[in-house]
């Protein structure tokens, strides 16, 4: 897995640099939401010391424009525990909008989201995809879809032991089983540690 202070661009994790992908970056590592849901965050979907937040809406491509959407299932709707970490860059991703709010109040559209197109309105999510690639080949890094990012927060959970369940209510999987037979690879390396359990307990001499 990538670096995470490399991906999003940084020479010393965990100070932020002001690229425009960081924040989105650093919150579908952290989180392992959607596309979609990351666009969809507002503000007022954190708890006050930004420990938590909730998965209200998602931003989508219609026919008649981009429109805000609820989560298709209940299980989608959730709340995320956010580590630490996240917390500078949700900080500085505010008062980046709010210098740009203060240099163009005119063009500022209020719509209180966390991840905007740079004017305070919804980023259309194809235009962001477009920009991800870009924004890779400009650091160095190697050619990765942003889903990707998803995948590498739950692959890190179920390496580091958190319970499938546990991993499943992050993503907003509909059942556990879609997260097992999702992330089924990493499955071997759990065996193996239940096994070395075993004998940690039953025969110390192996541990």
């Amino acid at each position: 897995m990538l670096r995470i202070g490399r991906l999003l661009g940084e020479s010393e994790f965990p100070r932020p640099t002001g690229t425009r992908l960081e924040l989105p970056v650093a919150i579908a590592l952290s989180t392992g939401m959607r596309r979609g849901e990351i666009l969809g965050l507002r503000w007022g979907d954190f708890d006050q010391g930004l420990t938590v937040a909730q998965v209200r809406r998602s931003l989508q491509i219609t026919k008649g424009g981009l429109v805000f959407e609820p989560p298709k299932t209940a299980r989608s709707r959730r709340s995320v525990a956010l580590p630490r970490f996240l917390g500078p860059y949700l900080e500085r991703g505010r008062e980046d909008q709010g210098l740009r709010r203060a240099r163009a109040p005119e063009r500022w559209q209020d719509l209180h989201l966390v991840v905007d197109r740079g004017d305070g309105g919804g980023w259309n999510p194809d235009t962001f995809s477009r920009d991800w690639p870009r924004f890779l080949h400009r650091a160095g890094l190697p050619p990765v879809r942003f889903h990707d990012l998803r995948h590498a927060h739950a692959t890190f959970m179920l390496a580091k032991g958190i319970h499938p369940k546990v991993v499943s209510e992050r993503l907003g999987h509909s059942s556990v089983g879609i997260t097992l037979d999702t992330y089924s690879h990493v499955l071997p390396s759990m065996q193996s540690e239940a096994a070395r359990a075993f004998d940690e307990l039953f025969d110390p001499a192996l541990s």
